[in-house]
């Protein structure tokens, strides 16, 4: 397919604050304001300039589903509560999207970024891609900027604990290899996820070895559109006990979730993630 050019006009977009925002790992920022990243098997680049978005790609409306510009995003945003940090948070991190991505690079994904930072986390998704994932781009076959998809579920489980440990992967090596060897072997299902509840989902997800309540929800809101999932990492939960319980320091995981259930409604998942970068990325007092 021959990759093309297409300008579009996406309302209330902020291409930064999507593409920075800890919800995928394969993007990269040029000095000039170009995004290049790999979206399946092609290499994406996006450029914003107010409203209008410049798209080089194969298959454009591939990319389109990925950042879903279809979604009226002032219309999420008015089902937040009316507090005054979603407020800050919304205002300083206007045209923040959730990306739509396939499920196993989701779940693979989140299963490596266990206890790393995102520079560290996009670090390791690349040693995968280049270990593992099949050549792709128009990049000069020698050099070592040449790009990669990500690898499949059978590349990964077909792997060994060596190659994924040379990967960074550290201790997430045996859960990333173990996941990958049970889907791959039919014991789970990753095409049922997105039919499911959310509960149930999150329940299913959380058979996998290494994957918890953090990891399940990160999938279900960033690959299967479950926008009532609510992740709880490090800077959500003491975004949380600062802002909603008064700076208290020992706040039950529980009953973090159970707020958050209560709480923010039926786009938890949009609020979350602009509480996610608005506490990262805000000034430290």
């Amino acid at each position: 397919m021959q990759k093309q050019t297409q300008r579009i006009r996406v309302a209330d977009c902020s291409l930064d604050h999507t593409l920075d925002s800890g919800q995928a790992f394969r993007w990269r920022r040029s000095a000039e304001g170009v995004w290049q990243g790999v979206i399946g098997r092609q290499v994406v680049r996006v450029q914003q300039t107010g409203e209008w978005i410049e798209v080089e790609a194969d298959d454009q409306s591939g990319v389109a589903r990925y950042f879903q510009w279809d979604v009226n995003l002032q219309e999420i945003v008015a089902t937040f509560p009316r507090d005054e940090h979603l407020r800050a948070a919304a205002r300083t991190c206007w045209g923040l999207r959730l990306l739509k991505q396939d499920g196993w690079e989701c779940l693979a994904s989140f299963i490596a970024s266990s206890t790393k930072q995102i520079v560290q986390i996009k670090q390791i998704v690349d040693h995968l891609s280049r270990a593992l994932g099949s050549p792709i781009g128009e990049q000069n076959p020698a050099g070592a900027n040449r790009l990669y998809a990500f690898p499949t579920v059978e590349a990964v489980a077909g792997s060994t604990h060596e190659v994924l440990w040379n990967c960074k992967l550290g201790f997430r090596a045996k859960y990333l290899l173990a996941s990958a060897r049970m889907i791959a072997e039919g014991r789970l299902d990753l095409a049922r996820v997105a039919g499911m509840h959310c509960d149930e989902a999150k329940e299913y997800l959380c058979a996998l070895p290494g994957v918890g309540e953090k990891i399940a929800s990160c999938v279900l809101l960033f690959a299967c559109g479950k926008r009532e999932a609510f992740p709880i990492d490090v800077w959500v939960e003491r975004g949380l006990r600062q802002m909603y319980f008064r700076g208290k320091r020992k706040v039950p995981a529980r009953r973090l979730r159970e707020f958050a259930r209560s709480y923010f409604g039926p786009n938890a998942g949009y609020a979350q993630q602009y509480l996610f970068h608005y506490v990262r990325t805000r000034p430290r007092p």
